[in-house]
């Protein structure tokens, strides 16, 4: 397995993502401490922060991992200037739904590749979604069938699962909105020999 990719993630939309497309990886999660990242950040743009969570986390494993290339990933939401993270509690998730109601969120979704430590290539990648108007009897009910399912989620919501069922429009391409910018990610792992051109 020298050779194999490793995904610094233990994101199961992201696994399946590199799954789908036929790239063979590993996964080796992150010891990264993301929301310290985030508050040294504190008033960046959000996708610079989203570039530096995932470079933090690929250069990481990387350094530990001699000669191996590491996908690290991050997704950030954004809804009127205010940047969300995963929900702690059902509750939580419950008040940034109702934030969310009837507003666009941008999702911002990064990738980087490291080796022996270094920081080789990032790409970024945005995606708008369109929240239509959400009930209180809905949120409830989204959440009975989702929760805790959608913990592990910025945003609150799996788009391959009734997370669908939160938009009315979405613009930006489909693999950012499940985690990770793959098209940009394929076309690196092929300039870089790990997959075939």
């Amino acid at each position: 397995m020298s050779g194999t990719l490793i995904l610094a993630s233990k994101s199961a939309s992201r696994r399946a993502m590199l799954d789908d497309a036929g790239v063979a990886h590993e996964c080796m999660p992150a010891n990264v401490d993301e929301r310290g990242l985030e508050a040294e950040m504190a008033g960046a743009d959000p996708a610079e922060i989203a570039q530096a969570l995932a470079a933090a986390k690929a250069a990481a494993v990387s350094a530990e991992q001699p000669e191996r290339w590491v996908l690290g990933s991050d997704s950030l939401v954004e809804v009127e200037g205010r940047r969300f993270d995963k929900p702690q509690t059902r509750e939580q998730a419950a008040e940034h739904l109702r934030f969310f109601s009837g507003k666009p969120m941008r999702l911002h979704s990064a990738a980087a590749l490291a080796q022996d430590g270094a920081i080789d290539w990032v790409a970024p990648s945005m995606a708008t979604l369109h929240v239509r108007a959400l009930t209180h009897d809905f949120i409830e009910h989204y959440l009975d069938a989702e929760w805790p399912a959608v913990s592990h989620c910025v945003g609150v919501f799996r788009i391959e699962a009734r997370g669908v069922q939160l938009f009315e429009k979405i613009i930006g391409e489909h693999f950012t909105v499940l985690g990770m910018p793959l098209l940009p990610v394929l076309g690196a792992l092929r300039e870089r020999g790990l997959l075939d051109t």
